[in-house]
């Protein structure tokens, strides 16, 4: 009977792969499923084996934490700019102008938020998917403002817990048609895609909760600046609320009237606060408001004209 060393398992690729690239399991299958990942020349699968002699291709490169290494790109200048307010090594901290999608979607495949941030050459979380380069929560195209954006998993989960039991503070800058007698008010409205056109959001009776709080910053001729907070973070959320009562941001073509002199609706994040994932210190950030709406509030200041 032979006395020689006993046969070795082969290990499975999602195992192989966490193991030896130093990353979780959940990185691994997200880059495995993305087709990312190729044996021997071809697209891998979680549960194959994986040989000694096999050759595994990862494509991007995977480094430490789950974090997905962005291609690297054209020696020119990248084509989308962006403004980054603050960074480390676990988290990126965006001011977002109006006009840019946040990430691919129908009828905005590039030029998005999440392209830019694979553009810069760093690292993201793999978290949220492989097109989504790091980001954890969302501004619609038109809204300008700050976002924090994942470089590792763990960063972003405790990020997403922070965002889950609210104390991820965002705090909006909106122009609002309209006066308000109170100076302070919440609406409390649950919201959900809209009965019968699927682009819009609509205060639905079933509707998942929403919750925005809001303070008057100042009152104008025939319009109102509002301090808005959201307690809860559904698409539309703040646009959908305020119109609801009767005050559509300013220049909100789909929940309100448009305004050609501003070209798009009168909505900021302007102030982000949290926690950060590697010490808990507390963050708070600041954006200015655009020109432009400075612009459109100054028009309704008739002590001005």
């Amino acid at each position: 009977m032979s006395s020689g060393a006993p046969a070795v398992a082969t290990p499975r690729l999602d195992l192989w792969l966490a193991e030896s690239r130093r990353i979780t399991r959940h990185a691994a299958r997200t880059l495995i499923d993305a087709g990312l990942v190729t044996v021997d020349g071809r697209p891998g699968r979680p549960g194959q084996r994986v040989r000694d002699s096999a050759s595994v291709v990862v494509t991007p490169p995977v480094a430490l934490d789950g974090v997905a290494e962005s291609r690297p790109g054209s020696t020119d200048k990248p084509a989308i700019d962006l403004r980054i307010v603050d960074e480390d090594a676990w988290l990126a901290v965006v001011d977002k102008p109006s006009g840019m999608v946040v990430h691919p979607a129908p009828g905005h495949p590039t030029g998005t938020l999440a392209d830019a941030l694979k553009e810069r050459g760093t690292t993201w979380s793999l978290l949220g998917g492989t097109e989504r380069a790091g980001i954890l929560h969302r501004l619609d195209r038109d809204t300008s403002g700050l976002l924090v954006v994942a470089k590792s998993e763990s960063a972003h989960r405790n990020l997403a817990r922070q965002l889950s039991d609210r104390s991820l503070g965002r705090t909006y800058w909106a122009l609002v048609h309209g006066g308000f007698r109170e100076d302070t008010g919440t609406i409390d409205a649950p919201i959900a895609r809209h009965p019968r056109d699927r682009r819009r959001m609509a205060i639905v009776e079933g509707g998942r909760e929403a919750i925005t709080d809001f303070r008057v910053l100042e009152r104008l001729s025939g319009a109102t600046v509002l301090e808005v907070s959201l307690r809860t973070g559904r698409t539309h959320q703040i646009r959908v609320h305020l119109a609801s009562i009767g005050h559509p941001i300013v220049g909100d073509a789909v929940y309100g009237r448009p305004d050609p002199t501003l070209g798009r609706p009168a909505l900021h994040a302007r102030r982000l606060r949290f926690r950060h994932p590697a010490d808990g210190t507390e963050r708070s950030y600041e954006s200015p408001v655009p020109d432009e709406l400075v612009a459109a509030t100054d028009r309704l200041r008739p002590w001005l004209a």
